[in-house]
């Protein structure tokens, strides 16, 4: 009930712009503060995060062995990329929501972000993000119904019915 509700009611279309454009802003905000600042580095960040990796309280094992091997092997060595993915991607995901222009991509990819910063240890604002974020996420595209979604999405629907029309055409034909 609640699920239709969130996917298809136009009241809850208008709270979740609310809530969206509150995330996208947030989003953008943050990531526009580190492009123009001028030299974003994440290294600090990043070193952090592996020599002090979250860890079980009673045995002290790192609880995300996993996320800390990702980071010591690739964003570590790879920092350069970091430094420009995270400022642009905040950004980029901000602008998303802000617009309501693939919502849903936007929200997957700002709560991937949330969750590498939760699994770093940095709590900050990213619990009360992940839960509007995974609100918006299962409201589909009714999040961005007030939005460039009510536009963009049709479109692509029939670009891609379009394109598995043409696909199946041409691979029926042998």
């Amino acid at each position: 009930m609640i699920n239709k509700f969130i996917r298809e009611n136009r009241i809850a279309a208008g709270i979740l712009t609310v809530i969206r454009l509150y995330l996208g802003w947030s989003w953008m905000t943050g990531g526009w503060g580190k492009i123009t600042a001028g030299g974003f580095d994440a290294s600090g960040f990043l070193n952090a995060a592996v020599t002090n990796p979250v860890a079980d309280k009673a045995t002290g094992a790192a609880l995300y062995p996993t996320y800390n091997a990702f980071i010591e092997g690739v964003a570590l060595p790879n920092v350069g990329m970091i430094n420009f993915l995270i400022p642009w991607g905040e950004f980029l995901v901000g602008v998303g929501l802000l617009l309501g222009c693939l919502t849903t991509a936007a929200m997957f990819f700002g709560l991937l972000m949330n969750f590498m910063f939760m699994f770093a240890g940095t709590v900050s604002t990213n619990p009360l993000m992940i839960l509007l974020g995974v609100i918006i996420l299962a409201a589909g595209a009714n999040a961005g119904k007030f939005g460039a979604d009510y536009y963009v999405l049709p479109y692509l629907r029939t670009k891609v019915a379009k394109f598995g029309a043409n696909k199946k055409a041409h691979t029926n034909v042998a």
